[in-house]
Formats: structure tokens, sequence, C-alpha cells
């Protein structure tokens, strides 16, 4: 029997996306690791990575970016296809569809603060849909909605203010990465 061996070839591009996904796993164990007075609220640290890439590098490099995230953090985690993992999934797949709509807003008023509010209502509102459809078929579950609405404008504001505060200070998260 021979050995078929296939040359796989890589751009710039393919590096960016694998470096900034790295970031965005890292950020997730470390999401994972604090703890939170209640299930499902957490602070969402990898969506300022998320963030910087749609404003530098576009929507479609930053769906990469989370989708990889979120299949390699189930990996990580333990939780690959578990209801965690489709919970992550959910939450993500709203907030690139939000972001994709508001990340072609106008720049003068909308910005990363302002997308990571949509994105992080979008996302907790994903979840709780879900939740509401397969985990929890039951209205009881309406009740946890102004705390997840709270975590949801806080840690939407202060992931947007960090990512914000990187794109203006870092210019090495332009567009053009000399790395490739």
């Amino acid at each position: 029997m021979t050995r078929s061996v296939t040359n796989l070839t890589t751009t710039p591009e393919d590096h960016r996306i694998a470096r900034l996904a790295a970031a965005a796993i890292g950020l997730s164990l470390v999401d994972a690791a604090i703890p939170m007075p209640l299930p499902g609220i957490k602070p969402g640290l990898a969506n300022i990575v998320t963030l910087i890439v749609i404003a530098r590098h576009g929507w479609g490099a930053a769906v990469w970016v989370c989708l990889l995230r979120v299949i390699a953090g189930g990996l990580l985690l333990g939780q690959f296809l578990s209801p965690g993992f489709f919970m992550s999934l959910t939450g993500a797949l709203c907030s690139l569809a939000v972001l994709a709509i508001a990340s072609r807003l106008p720049k003068r008023w909308f910005g990363p603060i302002s997308w990571s509010l949509a994105a992080s209502f979008a996302h907790i509102g994903g979840q709780l849909l879900l939740a509401r459809l397969w985990l929890i078929p039951h209205d009881g579950l309406y009740y946890l909605v102004p705390f997840f609405t709270a975590a949801a404008t806080v840690f939407g504001i202060i992931n947007g203010l960090i990512a914000a505060r990187l794109i203006a200070e870092h210019p090495s998260f332009s567009t053009q990465d000399p790395h490739g």
C-alpha cells in the first residue's frame, strides 16, 4: 500500500486567524475559571478579540476566529457537543449576526463599544431562547432576564472599552501583518 502525502499550504491570513483564535481561546479558558454568581454569566473576555478582529480584519475573519474559539474551547473544557457547547455556539452565532449589521453602521457614531453591547445582548438573547426551547421549557426562565441583561450591559461596556483602547493604542493591530 502506498502512502500519499499532501502538502498543506497556508497563507499569511491563515496564520493571522490562527494567532487571533489562539488568543480568543486563551481568554475563553480564563473566562471559564472565573467564578460567577449565576450559571451562564461570564465576562466574555474572548469577545474583545472578536471586536478587534472585526475592526481591523473584517467580519469574515471574525467569524473564523469566533467559531474556532467556540469549537476549541468546547474541546479543551470537555464540553464539546454538550448543552453548554450548544449554548456557546448559539450565543456566538447570534452575536456574529448582529455584528455583521453593526459593523456596517457609520463609524462616526458606532464602534467597538456599541458593537460590544449589541453583540452582548444578542449573545444572551440567543442563549435564553435556546434554553427556553430546549433545556428549560418553562416560563420561569424569564425571571432571570434582568440578571442576564444587567450582566450583558456591564460586560458589554467593559469589553467594548477594552477593545476600543487596544485598537487605538496598538497600531500593530493593523490590517497589514508584518509577521504573516
